[in-house]
């Protein structure tokens, strides 16, 4: 990806969005799976930087671990004992891979090297070290106090006995699952006492609950006390299926929230072993509309007026908060973020990282050592060049500003491989709204579809004209419309351009030769051919951009867009459009026979929809529109009106 990403401003957010796995559950159910006995299939596993660095590490230490389809491994548990004593482990900024392995490999009788990025080493692990030594542990630092990089060694023989530890809650919960997941290694009874208020006790919960599945009990006395019995040393659940990731859902959702919806993502919902999905909750209190079903959530924008200001203690979603941030730019008042402080140890300093780019946007921000206090601006300050600060979580909240109409940057927006390197394919598919229209040969599609783009001021693609163009480069080059090949190849690299009203091909203006009936027969017999429509996909897909795109033509709901928002079919007889192609070619002076258009018209429908490739029919899921009574201002009123039905339910007429 490159040092930056432009994002054109953008008013509708809209679709559905099938949900990556979620990282905290992928790397936790991986380090389980190796420590257990027996065989774990893991499906929806998380592919990112942080669960690729648990996945190397894991190898490196002996564990057999199998790729078995899509997002799917098989890992060969090693039942507490690493096979390799002795590894130096690079973990980049993985803080999920690098507190728990640190636990484990302490108790596991090695030598080991852990080490990481430079902001890893500025992430404090004092309190996870100091618990460790407390069980006997022997790990030093090797450069400052308190911090990575880590060696271990060997822990000395211990006098056996009950394992009794404390740590400290209040920086990281991270630390406290480590020693959940490590402490049955021992196959001693063990009871870890929490020292202070304990963070982010959600995230505790879905370690608690993937060692339950792993055979693993833990009786929990509050959030004070975790006590394991012995001789618990995890055991495989056979299958295990990663959910949605709750966190990465937020922007999503905070998007529906925004700018009108509805946004649908699946893969979270009642079900959810994840605190993160009670962001959910909060945008309810700030007026959004959430519908939460056991594995998806949609939300809407309030139904009238701006979201509401809030003040929360958001100790409990500390990840998802992120988002609240920045959703407070479209807030109606002054929004509080309170107890937050995890945020200063997490990737980056968030909380002074988001009170920078927030100002930098307009707002009037106060950070505290445990809060933000956020103030939206009259107008969000356009074209702003956001820093991400090598923090997945920066680039994928402030991508959400550009749904306010403004443009801006966001610099290193590859940073998102950490958890989610499709994010931003992801967000352009609901922040670009398509609507899909097609129709057999003169329906009147093309001008219908043009007007709609013109009035939503959305970007227009006649696909159409790319096939017209590919036969008519197909004749300047001597090919034959039969040859697949070849004509495919031309259709790869077609040096086509439009400019405004005209097309352009190789420099030549064609705008009225590739409306002639050569080339409307030419297009009908390319777009036939497998190939060439496989050259023109990626072509076509590119024409979406913000604000949102019509897109006029044969295949554009089935296999370019079918995540397009409206689908719709728009025909007329066969004598209403011989009549309307007639009037169309005496309108430019040339000659023409009503007969005999009607009769090319009803042998071109035969074709178009006896063809095994893109045939000519109405979608299961497209509106049909009848144009033979009405006018194209008819037409395009009716397309503008259903639109409207999908953005705004309860206002439209039925």
């Amino acid at each position: 990806m490159s040092a930056s990403l432009a994002l054109s401003p953008a008013s509708w957010a809209t679709g559905s969005i099938r949900l990556p796995g979620s990282k905290s559950i992928s790397n936790r159910s991986l380090l389980l799976a190796a420590l257990a006995s027996g065989e774990t299939e893991i499906r929806g596993l998380l592919e990112s930087e942080d669960t690729r660095v648990m996945l190397t590490a894991l190898a490196t230490l002996g564990v057999t671990i199998v790729s078995c389809g899509t997002d799917a491994y098989r890992v060969f548990g090693v039942a507490g004992c690493f096979p390799v004593k002795q590894a130096d482990l690079f973990l980049g900024n993985a803080g999920t891979a690098f507190r728990s392995l640190t636990a484990a490999l302490a108790l596991s009788g090695g030598h080991y090297r852990l080490s990481g990025v430079a902001r890893m080493h500025e992430r404090p692990i004092a309190d996870l070290v100091d618990a460790l030594r407390g069980l006997g542990a022997d790990i030093r630092y090797l450069g400052a106090e308190g911090y990575p990089p880590l060696a271990i060694f060997p822990a000395a023989a211990d006098a056996g006995g009950e394992r009794r530890i404390g740590v400290r809650g209040d920086v990281s919960s991270q630390f406290l699952t480590a020693l959940l997941m490590a402490l049955p290694l021992t196959g001693r009874a063990a009871e870890i006492e929490v020292i202070g208020e304990l963070i982010s006790k959600p995230y505790v919960e879905i370690t608690l609950n993937l060692m339950s599945r792993f055979g693993i009990e833990v009786r929990r006395s509050g959030w004070q006390k975790f006590a394991i019995a012995p001789g618990q040393g995890g055991k495989s659940p056979g299958l295990l299926t990663v959910e949605g990731d709750a966190s990465s859902a937020s922007y999503f959702l905070a998007a529906g929230a925004i700018a009108g919806g509805p946004v649908r993502v699946d893969g979270i919902g009642r079900s959810s072993i994840q605190g993160d999905l009670r962001f959910a909750e909060v945008l309810q209190q700030m007026g959004a509309e959430v519908d939460l079903g056991d594995h998806h959530v949609v939300v809407r924008a309030p139904r009238c007026g701006k979201l509401r200001a809030i003040d929360a203690d958001l100790n409990h979603i500390p990840d998802a908060a992120m988002t609240l941030a920045v959703l407070a730019l479209f807030a109606d008042g002054v929004s509080t973020l309170r107890n937050i402080a995890s945020w200063r140890v997490k990737e980056t300093d968030r909380i002074a990282a988001m009170a920078t780019e927030l100002t930098k946007l307009g707002a009037t921000v106060e950070a505290g050592a445990d809060y933000l206090s956020v103030t939206p601006p009259a107008v969000l300050k356009r074209d702003v060049a956001i820093d991400t600060y090598d923090d997945h979580r920066m680039a994928m909240c402030f991508s959400l500003v550009c749904l306010g109409g403004v443009p801006l940057v966001i610099n290193d927006p590859g940073c998102v491989a950490k958890t989610y390197p499709g994010y931003f394919a992801d967000f352009a598919r609901i922040a670009t709204p398509v609507i899909a229209i097609d129709g057999p040969s003169a329906s009147g599609k093309g001008t219908v579809a043009a007007l709609v783009a013109e009035h939503l001021g959305y970007h227009y693609l006649d696909s159409g004209s790319l096939y017209r163009l590919t036969a008519l480069a197909a004749v300047h080059a001597g090919v034959a419309w039969d040859d697949e090949v070849q004509v495919a190849a031309i259709a790869a690299t077609l040096p086509a351009h439009f400019a405004e009203a005209r097309v352009l091909l190789s420099g030549q203006d064609v705008t009225d030769a590739i409306r002639g009936e050569q080339c409307s027969q030419g297009a009908s017999r390319v777009a036939a051919l497998p190939a060439v429509r496989a050259a023109l996909l990626a072509r076509q897909r590119a024409y979406r951009q913000a604000p949102g795109l019509v897109a006029e033509g044969r295949d554009m709901a089935s296999v370019v867009f079918p995540d397009a928002v409206l689908k719709v079919f728009l025909t007329a007889s066969a004598e209403a459009r011989a009549e309307r192609r007639y009037k169309q070619l005496i309108g430019k002076g040339m000659s023409a026979n009503i007969a005999t258009l009607l009769q090319d018209l009803q042998e071109r429908d035969a074709r178009d929809a006896a063809r095994s490739i893109a045939p000519l029919q109405q979608g299961a899921d497209a509106l049909l529109l009848d144009t033979t009574d009405l006018s194209v201002e008819q037409a395009v009123a009716a397309v503008l009106e259903w639109l409207k039905q999908l953005r705004h339910p309860r206002a439209a007429t039925v």
